[in-house]
């Protein structure tokens, strides 16, 4: 497809598509009305006004209520100050400064490049990317914590690693999954980071239990162990190694587990490579996939923290795998087996977000940072003037760039 070239076939094009994303989002994707924020607010409610106990409140007609660690109820106290309305326009310009934020420290100094026109292409697809759609659409906090997560990858990458470990801490007392993160720092032997992660992690959970310690028992002793407070496991919407075992009928735990250890081995070795290669995107990338798989449940809003590694892919000079990737992401396929997954085009269906993130643990480019080093030597080398009959010969400089 031909680009416009100029800034009138730009506008138009853009306009164009902004209205194509308009139509897509009000008919083809199901609207999910502020569903998960709608439990956070009244279950805040019911904990502060009506003096219930945080994690009995359900959702009127429903049987979903507050299923996070009691820290994230301790945050998110706020809204008790709020009403439904004013709680909604809130989450909605926090989840844009945090995405703001995420696409900041991805695209990086590329960013000075994309103009106007490509900061337009880039938000009609971002709104097309289902996970995105879902997370907004829900009123989840899913970009809040990929935000925390990210700012520690962005601080340890550009050599500001004193305060490294706060955004996991937070990120993991708020929800459980973000805490492989700090394995993560652990295989990298950044122990300082390591001990931030785990200090504010365990500060803020001890806070908690002292500000509110029925709830804290409760969450820690028979909440969190309950996988049926937070939804069936076969349900397409489930998108984790365990979602898609359940949808096979083997509801053994075992057999989830053995194949948890083996993605977390994979997980593990690949990080290490990306680490030993200062490549510190891939192993954030490759830690969000591997946090997918592993975790009980995976619903789809959760994969957010795939963003990251279409980032590595398009650096790493694989924009058509990345596309690809990212378009199948965007068509909520899975919903076609909701009822039915059986079958071979079910298992390749139903769980089709599930072998993307797979995938994508297992073959995301790492150590591009070292890779592109070595690229620029070559390219350094390989134009080294020849002498001139005319003139004497000039020593190139030593480690200056040779022309595109």
């Amino acid at each position: 497809m031909r680009q416009p070239r100029t800034d009138r076939g730009r506008l138009l094009l853009v306009l164009v598509l902004a209205a194509a994303v308009t139509v897509f989002t009000a008919t083809v994707p199901l609207l999910r009305d502020w569903f998960d924020l709608r439990v956070y607010h009244g279950a805040v409610h019911h904990w502060v006004h009506d003096g219930g106990r945080l994690y009995d409140y359900r959702v009127p007609g429903t049987a979903y209520g507050f299923t996070y660690p009691p820290f994230a109820a301790l945050a998110m106290l706020p809204m008790a100050l709020l009403g439904l309305g004013a709680a909604v326009a809130v989450t909605l310009v926090l989840n844009l400064a945090a995405l703001t934020l995420v696409l900041r420290i991805l695209v990086g100094p590329a960013r000075r490049r994309l103009g106007w026109y490509g900061c337009a292409l880039g938000a009609c697809s971002l709104a097309l990317f289902e996970p995105l759609r879902d997370t907004v659409s829900f009123g989840q906090v899913n970009v809040l914590l990929l935000a925390l997560v990210l700012t520690d990858g962005w601080l340890l990458a550009t050599g500001r690693g004193r305060w490294a470990g706060v955004g996991i801490g937070l990120a993991a007392a708020v929800k459980l999954t973000p805490a492989l993160f700090i394995v993560l720092l652990l295989l990298a032997r950044r122990w300082r980071a390591a001990g931030v992660a785990t200090a504010v992690a365990a500060g803020a959970s001890a806070l908690t239990a002292w500000a509110a310690p029925d709830a804290s028992r409760f969450y820690w002793t028979e909440a969190m162990w309950d996988t049926n407070r937070i939804g069936r496991l076969a349900y397409v919407s489930n998108q984790s190694l365990q979602g898609v075992l359940a949808r096979l009928d083997q509801p053994d735990r075992a057999v989830w587990a053995t194949v948890a250890v083996l993605v977390l081995c994979v997980w593990a070795w690949r990080a290490r490579r990306a680490v030993a290669a200062r490549d510190w995107t891939a192993a954030f990338a490759l830690t969000g996939l591997a946090a997918c798989l592993v975790s009980p449940i995976t619903w789809v809003h959760h994969l957010v923290w795939l963003l990251p590694s279409f980032a590595v892919l398009v650096r790493a000079g694989h924009p058509r795998v990345a596309g690809a990737l990212y378009a199948v992401l965007c068509t909520s396929v899975v919903w076609l087996w909701t009822d039915d997954p059986s079958g071979l085009d079910g298992f390749l269906g139903a769980n089709a977000y599930a072998w993307i993130t797979l995938g994508l643990l297992l073959g995301l480019p790492t150590g591009q940072s070292r890779s592109a080093r070595r690229s620029v030597s070559r390219r350094t080398r390989a134009v080294t003037p020849a002498p001139s009959p005319a003139a004497p010969t000039i020593a190139p400089v030593s480690g200056h760039p040779g022309p595109p």
